[in-house]
C-alpha cells in the first residue's frame, strides 16, 4: 500500500512535466505562436487540462501571451540562454539588427571584442547605392570608431588591452590618448550610446550602444556604420536613441534581465 501510494507521489509531477513537455513541443520555426485551440488539438489534452497549465506556464515564464497566440517565454529563452549563447547570438542579433536597418536606412552590425580589435559578426547592409561595405569578419581597431568606445566604456579589459601600446593615427580625428579615450567612454555611458565621425575613415562614421547577456556582462556592440556625406553629427540626437533602443532589444533577447537582483 505504502509503495503504491509512494510510486503514485512520484509519479505525478512526472506526469505533469511530460503534459507540459507536450505543450511545448507545439511551438516550431514554422508555427512560433499557436492558439490555446490549436495547442489542444496537438497535444490531445482535455482542455481544461491544457487551458490550466498554459495559464500555469505563462505566469511562470514559461510561455508569453499577445492576444490570442502564444510563445516561448522570455523567461524560458533566459533560462536556455547560457548553454546556447555561443551558437545562437548572431542567430538572435540579426533579426535586430535587420529591422534597424530597415528603420534607419544605414548598415547595421553586430561587433564582439578580442583583445585590442573588434570583429564584425553579424551585418544587414543599407540598401542605398552609396554606402561603405561592412563585412562579416572584418576587423579593426578598438581605439576608433564608435563601436570601440562601447567596449572601452563597459568592459575594463578593453581598456587594459591598449594601455601601453602605441595608437595609431588613421585620420586627424583618430583619438591618439588613452585621458581622450577615457572621456569618451565616460561620455558614452551618460548617454548609453557612442558616436564617432572620421575616426578610422575620414568619410565615416559610426553609432553603437552596448548589448548585454545573461550575466550582465558585456556581449558586443551593436550600430550603424554609414558614409558622412548621408549621416552627419546633426543626427546623433535622432539616432543615438533608436540604436540604443535596438541594443536594449538584443539585450532582451540575450537573456539580460537590468532589474537588480
Amino acid at each position: 500500500m505504502s509503495v503504491t501510494a509512494d510510486s503514485n507521489k512520484g509519479s505525478a509531477p512526472i506526469l505533469v512535466l511530460h503534459k507540459v513537455t507536450e505543450i511545448l513541443n507545439c511551438f516550431s520555426i514554422e508555427a512560433p505562436e499557436p492558439t490555446l485551440q490549436e495547442i489542444i488539438r496537438k497535444t490531445g489534452l482535455p482542455s481544461s487540462t491544457c487551458q490550466r497549465l498554459v495559464q500555469n506556464m505563462v505566469r511562470e515564464g514559461f510561455l508569453d501571451r499577445d492576444g490570442d497566440r502564444y510563445r516561448i517565454g522570455i523567461g524560458l529563452v533566459r533560462w536556455a540562454t547560457p548553454g546556447t549563447l555561443g551558437l545562437d547570438v548572431v542567430r538572435l542579433v540579426k533579426p535586430i539588427l535587420q529591422q534597424l536597418r530597415d528603420e534607419t536606412g544605414e548598415s547595421a552590425c553586430f561587433y564582439v571584442r578580442d583583445g585590442a580589435f573588434r570583429t564584425i559578426v553579424a551585418v544587414a547592409e543599407t540598401r542605398h547605392v552609396v554606402m561603405r561595405p561592412f563585412l562579416v569578419g572584418q576587423v579593426m581597431p578598438i581605439h576608433a570608431g564608435a563601436p570601440g568606445k562601447v567596449f572601452l566604456a563597459y568592459d575594463p579589459e578593453a581598456r587594459d588591452a591598449i594601455t601601453g601600446s602605441e595608437l595609431a593615427k588613421f585620420t586627424s580625428a583618430t583619438p591618439d590618448s588613452l585621458d581622450k579615450l577615457d572621456s569618451q567612454s565616460r561620455e558614452t555611458r551618460e548617454r548609453g550610446y557612442a558616436a564617432a565621425f572620421g575616426e578610422r575613415h575620414d568619410d565615416v562614421g559610426s553609432i553603437s550602444a552596448p548589448v548585454f547577456d545573461h550575466t550582465g556582462h558585456l556581449a558586443g556592440a551593436l550600430g550603424l556604420g554609414f558614409p558622412t556625406q548621408r549621416v552627419g553629427p546633426g543626427d546623433v540626437e535622432r539616432l543615438g536613441p533608436v540604436v540604443a533602443k535596438a541594443a536594449e532589444a538584443a539585450s532582451h533577447a540575450l537573456g539580460y534581465d537590468p532589474k537588480p537582483a
